[in-house]
């Protein structure tokens, strides 16, 4: 059986064209889907535009970045078997896990809605993130409270 070895990242991201920013381009790489780019960067940057006439004195960007970080879980719960048992044990996150979980329930709340165009619900869940608001932030609440009620199995982390 092998060892566990870290794998280094294969390619380099290219920032987006837009912004110059790296993580909006790992963002509109998320959102696409079926290789189709161009819609998905179509996407992105009407949510931007969206964002940029509904918030007043702050960048589209800033709110971006602001969203994601608000998302970002610090702690969740992993299971471990111990003895026979499977616990839930609250172990921290690091940061890469962290990026691509804000990411990936920011999109699970925009695809969970249906009705209008999907930039207005991307634009609108971008900006109840900011505010600490919205289904992303929920399921981070709920990650949260769930590593706090497992707190006593904390010392099987190793």
């Amino acid at each position: 059986m092998g060892r566990k070895k870290y794998t280094k990242s294969r390619e380099q991201l290219k920032p987006d064209s837009r912004f110059n920013s790296l993580i909006a381009s790992k963002f509109i790489n998320c959102l696409m889907y079926d290789g189709r780019k161009t819609a998905a960067t179509r996407l992105f940057y009407d949510a931007m535009e969206v964002i940029a006439k509904r918030v007043e004195g702050a960048q589209p960007i800033e709110v971006f970045e602001t969203a994601i970080n608000n998302v970002k879980p610090n702690i969740e719960v992993r299971s471990k078997r111990v003895g026979g048992s499977n616990y839930q044990v609250p172990m921290q996150v690091n940061r890469k896990r962290q990026q691509s979980l804000a990411i990936r329930w920011i999109l699970q709340a925009v695809r969970g809605r249906s009705g209008k165009a999907t930039s207005q619900f991307l634009a609108q869940e971008l900006m109840d993130a900011y505010k600490r608001e919205g289904a992303a932030m929920t399921t981070r609440e709920n990650v949260h409270r769930m590593a706090d009620a497992n707190k006593a199995f904390a010392h099987f982390a190793w």
